[in-house]
């Protein structure tokens, strides 16, 4: 990638970084959208320091060229928040794609006076990468959550059944395994 658009890129990384950062607390309902820009303290917004983080990070890491267990580890605890807050997955990971909208509103004029678009092609290529880690993230924290509950029910019936006589303890015999 050529070092002129990364100096784009980095001359307007905190202008790019609050934009993306608004973007994605705009995926939240509109209270809680609200609540997320607004409050600044890690301990009373932890979600809101855990998105500020990472856009930051995610940024950082496009920027150097995505190494796949940087990306993974930078993505992950933005993921697992959303997937336990029952984000479908195109809602989950779609705040990755966000970041194209940001760099064309903020770098669109200097792309297109300086001629960089193979270099925003293949900036963008990274983002659709970081968007496939992100979803493989996501079903993986959803498929934890699932097993979680599957347990968690067989393990209340199981002990309402063995509480009221209906389960017997099998024995040792190995042709009833």
């Amino acid at each position: 990638m050529g070092t002129s658009f990364k100096q784009l890129l980095s001359q307007k990384r905190s202008l790019i970084l609050k934009e993306w950062f608004y973007l994605v607390v705009e995926t939240y309902p509109e209270e809680t959208a609200k609540f997320l820009k607004r409050q600044s303290d890690p301990f009373s917004n932890p979600v809101g320091r855990t998105v500020h983080k990472g856009v930051g990070d995610l940024f950082d890491e496009l920027m150097l060229g995505l190494d796949h267990e940087k990306a993974h580890a930078c993505l992950d605890s933005m993921i697992r928040i959303r997937a336990l807050q029952n984000f479908t997955p195109s809602e989950a990971v779609g705040f990755v794609f966000s970041l194209k909208t940001v760099i064309q509103k903020v770098l669109g004029r200097d792309i297109a006076e300086k001629g960089l678009s193979e270099q925003v092609h293949e900036f963008e290529s990274k983002i659709d990468e970081l968007s496939l880690i992100a979803f493989d993230i996501y079903v993986k924290c959803r498929e934890k959550i699932y097993e979680i509950k599957a347990n968690e029910f067989r393990n209340r019936h199981y002990s309402a059944f063995r509480r009221a006589g209906l389960i017997s303890e099998v024995s040792d015999d190995p042709f009833l395994k």
